[in-house]
């Protein structure tokens, strides 16, 4: 199966149980990159149009490049109030847009999967002059004693499970790869999430590796899921530690 295909059928529960990202990283945004109102973001494998959403709120005009027509669809029905918005079928490393036209590429959760040399080059060519690539995810603390227990239950349950995001290490040498002369700015903000049984489960379910409700492990991943639940659970509610990391630089 194409990566553009592993959100397929998934976009509604992506939606609605992805989290957002902090306000204090969209500021940051604002001010390193210098940004006003009218300037045009690329949102790169945009998705359901969660990261784009909050770029709209700020004022600018986003373009969002998403090719999972499931996925795409639900953005454009969703962010279809906002005249600053437009939405296109292609791909990171081929995103059709014009040359020197953007003001900042943004990348959430979605670099993985990304040929990033390829995307690099394609960035090169849509960026204006000192333009900035924003790379950002939301990821599970992999030190948390909940968050372990759903790896494993991946593990057991997931076919495609090869580690959360994909199991891209966030190593050093990928992002000196990826920048001009390795040279970015790191920022890290905790942003720790509470679901309720609900939420929980929709989240997990949300992931590329999880099994759809005709595959043959869905009911032992749903209860083994709702299990842990049971045991962490406080007053109907779990905490998940989350860090959001961004990546910041030119290439």
């Amino acid at each position: 199966m194409k990566t553009t295909e592993n959100f397929t059928e998934k976009a509604d529960i992506y939606a609605k149980y992805r989290p957002h990202y902090p306000i204090e990283y969209i500021n940051y945004l604002f001010s390193a990159n210098k940004l006003k109102e009218d300037q045009i973001v690329a949102d790169i494998g945009s998705g359901t149009g969660i990261f784009s959403l909050q770029m709209l709120e700020k004022g600018l005009n986003v373009i969002g490049v998403e090719p999972n027509d499931d996925m795409r669809k639900l953005a454009e029905q969703s962010l279809k109030r906002f005249s600053r918005y437009t939405s296109i079928k292609a791909t990171a490393e081929n995103t059709t847009l014009e040359g020197e036209s953007i003001d900042l590429v943004t990348v959430a959760q979605a670099f993985h999967w990304f040929d990033k040399k390829a995307f690099k080059i394609e960035c090169q060519r849509i960026l204006k002059q000192k333009a900035n690539v924003a790379l950002v995810w939301n990821s599970r603390d992999l030190t948390n004693p909940i968050i372990k227990e759903i790896s494993e239950i991946c593990q057991k349950t997931c076919p495609n499970f090869k580690g959360f995001s994909g199991g891209m290490e966030e190593s050093p040498q990928m992002f000196n790869c990826f920048f001009q002369e390795g040279k970015y700015e790191f920022k890290k903000y905790q942003n720790d999430l509470q679901y309720d049984y609900e939420g929980f489960l929709g989240r997990n379910l949300s992931a590329s590796y999880a099994p759809k409700e005709n595959d043959k492990e869905y009911k032992r991943f749903v209860f083994l899921l709702s299990e842990l639940f049971e045991r962490y659970s406080e007053n109907g509610n779990i905490v998940l530690q989350n860090i959001t990391r961004s990546y910041l630089g030119n290439v």
